[in-house]
């Protein structure tokens, strides 16, 4: 965890040649779930758990960090676009950059991605973004 944030990583140990794809399918999983998820079981009239999502693909650096407490740790630029991604998300929208767009139209075309456009993205400046849609229909 980052905060109240969640970081899922493909690729790192094992070569994964659909690498982006299963990250974009693991995504839309998340949100479904999430929006099955009520907020209070107790209390069903405040709903579900709403979540924004946002994925980059690029390479990282991953290290164990510290002695008392070892912990796995990534770092590098990747990371922080992937970041950057989520934090300029929507509720229950999956936001991606460009490497990410243009991976997953190579390793899942069947997938729905739209262009969100130029938008300013902190420590980064302007970056072309997408969207991808999650698929309606059978949740499950």
């Amino acid at each position: 965890t980052i905060g109240d944030a969640y970081m899922a990583v493909a690729n790192l140990v094992k070569q994964q040649p659909d690498h982006t794809k299963r990250i974009a399918e693991f995504a839309i999983d998340v949100i479904k779930t999430a929006n099955r998820t009520l907020l209070d079981n107790d209390r069903p009239e405040l709903g579900c758990v709403n979540i924004r999502v946002g994925f980059h693909s690029g390479p990282v650096v991953a290290s164990v960090v510290g002695n008392m407490n070892p912990r796995f740790c990534l770092f590098g630029d990747t990371v922080n676009t992937a970041s950057r991604m989520e934090s300029n998300s929507q509720k229950n929208r999956i936001h991606m950059s460009e490497a990410a767009a243009t991976n997953l139209k190579g390793q899942a075309p069947e997938l729905e991605i739209e262009c969100r456009g130029r938008i300013q993205i902190k420590g980064k400046g302007e970056q072309l973004t997408f969207w991808l849609t999650i698929p309606t229909g059978d949740a499950n």
